[in-house]
């Protein structure tokens, strides 16, 4: 190579055969919701497969996520998919909330045993409830015909007793119904495509679709990494010290981290991306414009008053 043989940098001129879908968070305030409805309005002309609305601990946000995730679906083009976890609930309380979801023409479920109400507490099943996803799947797919997606872990989940039991209960996630599953946050290529791997080499075929968070506050995020046993790099404290006075640095530097680990999945033939928004849009918009995504639709939301 010579200086006049200049290299494309991998992002130039993609093909755009990403599909992707978005994750948020049901606002508490008025002020939280213009800004979630704002990120769904710019992130809908991409045309993701589905968004999804997150499940407070121990069903703490039931009502907030329902009334978002119905008036996703009512009110944009979007399919719209509601978290449901185990945690604190009868299965007959389950199967209202996934009737109530089936007439407010929810069809898909993100389906997770859930965290419990206190942090750092232990899962304990309700006594007439599920005793995890597995068992939650296989119940609501008996209730009503749902698209379900549930969760995988790439570093394992916390309480695994091992990667292989881990490994496992993926396995039954799927078997009971799930269509697919989505990975937990974690920021080097190699995890995701190591953890692929194993789930290759243990017979599962289903789309194992890896999740993004791009990094809005480092110390929140360490504090989340720490819960689900993600690893956080020794490079990315060092790239965010000095930035707590600097937020749109700080941003800057967050964008381009996402953008590098998407850079190497991509490189590495994965097509399919799911952005934990936390109801923003910028990130998660420049990333998928990176990826050669452009607006397919125009829609107009109704704003919140």
């Amino acid at each position: 190579m010579t200086l006049n043989d200049p290299v494309a940098p991998l992002y130039a001129d993609l093909a755009g055969d990403c599909h992707v879908s978005f994750e948020f968070f049901p606002p508490k305030t008025e002020k939280m919701e213009a800004q979630l409805w704002s990120a769904i309005e710019t992130l809908t002309p991409l045309a993701p497969k589905f968004v999804s609305v997150t499940y407070g601990a121990g069903g703490s946000t039931r009502e907030r996520t329902h009334h978002t995730v119905a008036r996703i679906a009512q009110e944009t083009p979007l399919a719209a998919a509601a978290h449901l976890t185990c945690v604190a609930a009868s299965k007959a309380e389950i199967a209202e909330i996934a009737d109530a979801y089936w007439l407010a023409g929810v069809r898909h479920i993100v389906a997770l045993r859930g965290d419990p109400p206190e942090v750092g507490g232990r899962f304990e099943p309700h006594p007439d409830g599920y005793t995890g996803a597995a068992d939650l799947v296989e119940g609501l797919m008996k209730r009503h015909p749902f698209e379900i997606s549930v969760s995988a872990y790439p570093e394992v989940h916390p309480e695994a007793a091992s990667a292989q039991s881990d490994l496992d209960n993926l396995r039954r996630k799927l078997d009971a119904g799930a269509t697919r599953a989505i990975t937990q946050f974690f920021f080097a290529p190699e995890t995701y495509f190591r953890f692929m791997d194993k789930v290759l080499a243990a017979g599962i075929s289903a789309d194992i679709v890896p999740g993004i968070m791009p990094v809005g506050n480092f110390a929140a995020t360490q504090r989340m990494a720490a819960m689900c046993n993600t690893d956080v790099p020794s490079w990315m404290a060092r790239l965010f010290e000095g930035l707590d006075d600097h937020p749109a640095a700080r941003q800057l530097v967050s964008a381009t981290i996402a953008a590098e680990l998407c850079r190497g999945l991509y490189e590495g033939g994965v097509r399919d991306f799911h952005f934990y928004t936390l109801n923003r849009a910028e990130h998660s918009y420049a990333i998928c414009h990176l990826l050669g995504l452009r607006p397919r639709v125009t829609v107009e939301l109704e704003k919140t008053a």
